[in-house]
């Protein structure tokens, strides 16, 4: 009998031979990794380690050495190491670019939206100035009741019969 799931059940997980990692958790710790690797610390510790297993293998007596001159071995562990370290620090370039991507997507959306708010801003500002310009000031409405006031005046001076009515 099947079973129908919906979008909000989980699946089984199923059992695999295929070992299971979070690809976040595995890209987190690479990202330490390649932090790790390109700090001061890292270099003085590979340096001491480096320098002890050369003084070691060349002061040490000759039963007790055990990577003899051209230090065959140290250059294999150091390889090892390298071919381990830059596939990480490739990982974690990826999420870093990644990340500087959608970052970059929306500092874009957020650009495209303030210069929205602006135009809309501009219009508004040039059709409040097209409105005040028809709309009379103080002193308009000042010069013009005094115009009227100066026709009165020359009304009632031209015609003095409008006096005592």
């Amino acid at each position: 009998m099947a079973r129908a799931f919906g979008l909000d059940t989980p699946r089984e997980t199923r059992r695999s031979l295929r070992p299971n990692f979070d690809p976040e958790t595995f890209g987190r710790m690479s990202e330490r990794f390649a932090r790790f690797l390109g700090t001061a610390r890292f270099l003085v510790y590979m340096t001491v380690f480096v320098l002890s297993w050369v003084a070691w293998n060349s002061l040490a007596p000759r039963d007790m050495r055990f990577d003899d001159y051209p230090f065959i071995f140290l250059t294999l562990i150091l390889s090892l190491q390298a071919s381990y370290a830059a596939p990480l620090i490739l990982l974690a370039q990826n999420r870093q670019a990644d990340r500087d991507r959608i970052q970059l997507n929306e500092d874009r959306a957020r650009n495209e939206r303030s210069i929205a708010d602006a135009e809309y801003l501009t219009r508004e500002i040039a059709s409040l100035r097209i409105s005040l310009g028809e709309v009379a000031t103080r002193d308009f409405v000042r010069s013009e009741l005094a115009d009227i006031v100066k026709e009165v005046v020359a009304e009632l001076r031209s015609n003095p019969q409008a006096d005592a009515k």
